[in-house]
């Protein structure tokens, strides 16, 4: 049964990528059809970032007095509520209202199902749970794609919503089988699991909080700007080779976290990172090489993206382990929110950088980011292990 019901969580990560790509790719319709410039869409897009904080932090609340499974239910109905309100927009204000549920319901299944997973199931899991969240993303560009070949922007939303559905309905087919794979001490532990207050005092959290904002800002950062920095550093690619370069750093981190997968019950959460970061860096110091061919920097993003593969899932597995079931659910909401400030923010600071300083300055901005994330894990979890030995 517990197989069963992973394959079912597996499935809720898809429903979980399945709108985050849809903006990007329909925007440039979307533009002309609301008659508003090309920027607009970040304004969405950090509404919905914006309400997604929100749901993570709330996330400790919400776990502490409903299912998981319950938590699911409704966000995946809210996201759904989402994707049909922006397929039958017709005003670009109108947007802003239906980001609301779109961006609630993504965060309060990101941060309980994450909580689930690594309180009943391994890191090998974890990391392959997250791969099923690029399965989503990739899928939904494709269906964007068919209903711009077939009708309008409209259908891609509409047929993403229907997508949304048939995972819903076999989400709530599968509600017998939550109950099955736990113990008797789970409710007990849940009822008696701390708040975001009293878990922010524990020793190496706030640490990992900034870690996790850190790794995030650097990850978001190569998804806008990869292929600008090609643009604005290589000469002669056309406009459809450095469209595709916009792939490279989601490949690799696909291609990260599929074989962390196989990996990662062997090596331990905290030496994936340590190697998955050491990886990072030396894709880091491909694309700091002046003057190569573009794919060597090309490689160097995909090697990016590999070593940023294993820290996320690994960094949420290690919590109930680094600072106790009883603050799991807290404190995997903070990371979660953290994460979304980051990806939400600092790929607008760099843009606003590269602006003044140029884009080759990229290398250096990540470089800056990877460094920080492993020095603040590094020591969080010497304070946690300090704490938990106490």
């Amino acid at each position: 049964m517990g197989s069963l019901l992973l394959a079912v969580i597996y499935l809720i990560f898809i429903s979980l990528g399945l709108p985050d790509s849809l903006l990007g790719s329909g925007w440039p319709k979307m533009q002309i059809d609301f008659g508003v410039p090309s920027s607009y869409a970040g304004y969405v897009s950090m509404t919905i970032s914006f309400m997604t904080i929100i749901s993570a932090l709330l996330s400790p609340w919400l776990i502490k007095r409903f299912h998981t499974k319950w938590i699911v239910i409704v966000s995946i109905l809210m996201t759904i509520l989402g994707l049909w309100g922006f397929s039958v927009s017709k005003q670009y204000l109108m947007l802003f209202l239906i980001a609301v549920p779109y961006g609630l319901g993504a965060g309060a299944i990101d941060a309980s199902v994450n909580h689930y997973v690594a309180n009943h199931y391994s890191s090998s899991a974890m990391n392959f749970l997250h791969c099923f969240y690029g399965v989503g993303a990739v899928i939904s560009p494709y269906i964007m794609a068919l209903a711009l070949s077939k009708a309008r922007w409209n259908e891609g939303y509409r047929w993403t919503a229907y997508v949304q559905v048939g995972i819903l309905s076999v989400c709530i087919l599968s509600l017998p089988l939550w109950k099955k794979t736990e113990e008797a001490s789970d409710e007990e532990e849940i009822r008696n699991s701390a708040g975001i207050k009293e878990t922010l005092k524990v020793p190496g959290v706030i640490l990992t909080l900034i870690a996790f904002y850190a790794y995030c800002s650097g990850e978001a950062t190569c998804f806008l700007w990869t292929p600008s920095y090609f643009a604005g550093t290589k000469e002669g690619l056309s406009d459809e080779l450095i469209a595709s370069f916009g792939s490279l750093i989601f490949g690799g981190l696909m291609f990260g976290r599929l074989i962390s997968g196989f990996v990662s019950n062997k090596l331990g959460d905290r030496l994936l990172i340590r190697i998955g970061i050491a990886v990072e860096l030396l894709g880091i110091i491909l694309v700091f090489i002046p003057g190569a061919h573009y794919m060597v920097a090309a490689i160097g993003f995909v090697i990016i993206g590999t070593g940023m593969g294993p820290v996320y899932p690994a960094i949420q597995h290690m919590t109930p382990i680094n600072f106790g079931k009883r603050y799991s659910a807290a404190a995997i909401g903070l990371q979660m929110a953290s994460a979304y400030v980051g990806s939400t923010f600092m790929p607008m600071v760099f843009g606003i950088m590269q602006e003044s300083i140029g884009i080759a300055i990229m290398p250096v901005y990540l470089l800056i980011f990877a460094v920080l994330s492993i020095s603040l894990l590094e020591t969080a979890y010497r304070k946690a292990d300090a704490n938990m030995e106490k």
